[in-house]
C-alpha cells in the first residue's frame, strides 16, 4: 500500500496564482510588493499580514481575510476543481534539465523525525515553533493547503523521474503554467483516476521520502492533526542544494574577530570581498572588511554536528554574538540571493554582518537523513522550487 494518494478535492489554477512559498523571502517587504503587484497571488492568502491593506497587524488578526481572498478567487475562476486526481509537474528553463514532480497527498503518520520513530517520510531538520503554529491557524481557517512540502523519492527516484518525463511528453498542452521570478517556467497537467494514476502513487511512494523543502509545513500537519498534507514527489535528478546564508543585524559586529578568536576559530582578513566558501571554512563580510574563518568543531560529537551550519549556529551565533538560532536578529537567506546581494545589505546598513556558508552536499544530507539524524535549521536550500498556488488541497 502506497503512502502517496490522490487529492480527493483538489483546486488547480487556471493562471495567474502561482507564488514563492511563503518562507523564500530574506524581507518581508518582498511578499508586500509582490501582492502589491499581483492580487491574485497565493502570497495574499497565505501572508495576509503582509498584504499593503493590512502591513502592522498581527498575522491571526488577518485570517478572516486570507479566507475571504480565497473564496472569492475559487468563485472567480481564478481556480477550477477537481476530484480523486493528482497533478503532473514539470519545472523547465533555456539550459536547465527540465525537472518533474507529483502533486499528491501523503500520510502524515508516516512522518519520522529519529531512529526509533518508524515511518517512510524523513523530516531532516529542526524548525521555528512560532512559525508551525501560523500554518496550522492557517489550515484551519482556510480548510485548505495551498504550498507542497517537497518530498525527495530516494529509492525509486529514477524510475519515477523517467515515468514522470514520459508522462508530462504524452500530455499534450498543460492545464496552467506560471513563469517564476527566476525565468523558470512551472506547467501542470491534471491526472484522473486510472492506470496512470496508480503507477505514478506506487512509485511516488515506492521507498523513503526525504523532505527537502516544508519541514514547517509538514510539522503543522502533525500538530493540527491532518491525516495527510499536500506534498511534490520529486526525484533526485531534479533538483540541487544551493547555499543557505545568514544576515546578522543589531549586534557589534567590530568586536567579532576577537570574540571568534576567543571561541577557539582561526579567522583570517581577505583581500577581496566574501563570497561562496568551499565545504569547511565560512566567511564573513562586516562593512568594508571580509574574513575567512575556520571554525572550531566539536570533539566526538556526531559528523551531522560539525556541518558548517552547525558550526555557524553554536560557535558564531551563540558562542561569539550570544545568540539564539531564533534570535529575529538572524535573517536566513536563501541562495537566491547571491553573495553581492548580501554584501550590499550590509553596506546600507540593513545589517551588521553577512555568514556565507558552503551548500550542504547531496552526500551529507543523504548521510544524515539515513541515520535519521536532523540538520541545522535552515540549512539546505533546494532548487528549483515548488510553487505555491499551482494546487491546493481543500480539507474534508
Amino acid at each position: 500500500m502506497t503512502v502517496v494518494h490522490p487529492i480527493s478535492r483538489a483546486w488547480t489554477t487556471t493562471g495567474g496564482t502561482g507564488a514563492q512559498n511563503y518562507d523564500e523571502f530574506a524581507d518581508d517587504a518582498e511578499i508586500t510588493e509582490i501582492i502589491a503587484a499581483n492580487p491574485r497571488s497565493a502570497l495574499a492568502i497565505e501572508m495576509p499580514h503582509r498584504a499593503p491593506d493590512a502591513v502592522g497587524r498581527a498575522f491571526l488578526d488577518c485570517l478572516s481575510d486570507a479566507a475571504a481572498r480565497l473564496a472569492e478567487e475559487k468563485a472567480d475562476g481564478s481556480y477550477t476543481p477537481a476530484e480523486q486526481v493528482v497533478v503532473l509537474y514539470r519545472i523547465s528553463a533555456p539550459g536547465e534539465p527540465s525537472a518533474y514532480g507529483l502533486w499528491a497527498l501523503v500520510d502524515t503518520d508516516q512522518i519520522s523525525t529519529s531512529a526509533a520513530e518508524p515511518g517512510l517520510v524523513i523530516r531532516n531538520e529542526d524548525v521555528f515553533i512560532a512559525k508551525v503554529r501560523e500554518r496550522v491557524a492557517l489550515a484551519g481557517a482556510l480548510k485548505t493547503l495551498l504550498s507542497p512540502v517537497l518530498l525527495l523519492q530516494t529509492s525509486k527516484g529514477a524510475e519515477l523521474h523517467a515515468a514522470l518525463a514520459a508522462a508530462t511528453d504524452a500530455a499534450g498542452a498543460p492545464a496552467a503554467t506560471d513563469l517564476d521570478q527566476s525565468g523558470r517556467t512551472h506547467a501542470i497537467w491534471v491526472v484522473p483516476q486510472g492506470p496512470l494514476q496508480d503507477e505514478l502513487t506506487a512509485l511516488a511512494g515506492g521507498g523513503e521520502l526525504v523532505v527537502a523543502d516544508g519541514n514547517h509545513r509538514s510539522l503543522a500537519a502533525q500538530t493540527g492533526g491532518l491525516t495527510t498534507f499536500l506534498a511534490v514527489v520529486t526525484t533526485p535528478a531534479s533538483v540541487a542544494i544551493q547555499p543557505y546564508n545568514r544576515l546578522v543585524s543589531e549586534v557589534a559586529a567590530e568586536d567579532l574577530v576577537e570574540a571568534l578568536t576567543a571561541a577557539g576559530a582561526q579567522v583570517e582578513q581577505l583581500p577581496r570581498p566574501a563570497a561562496i566558501p568551499s565545504k569547511g571554512t565560512i566567511e564573513l563580510y562586516v562593512r568594508g572588511s571580509s574574513y575567512s574563518v575556520v571554525l572550531p568543531p566539536a570533539a566526538g560529537a556526531a559528523a551531522v554536528e560539525n556541518l558548517d551550519h552547525a558550526l555557524v549556529e553554536r560557535v558564531l551565533l551563540r558562542d561569539a554574538l550570544g545568540l539564539d538560532a531564533g534570535d529575529k536578529r538572524i535573517s536566513y537567506v536563501g541562495g537566491d540571493y547571491p553573495a553581492e546581494w548580501l554584501r550590499g545589505e550590509v553596506d546600507a546598513g540593513r545589517a551588521e554582518l553577512a555568514v556565507l556558508i558552503a551548500p550542504v552536499t547531496v552526500q551529507d544530507f543523504v548521510a544524515v537523513n539515513l541515520e535519521r539524524e536532523k540538520l541545522p535549521r535552515k540549512s539546505t536550500w533546494f532548487t528549483p522550487k515548488a510553487r505555491g498556488g499551482l494546487v491546493l488541497a481543500e480539507l474534508a
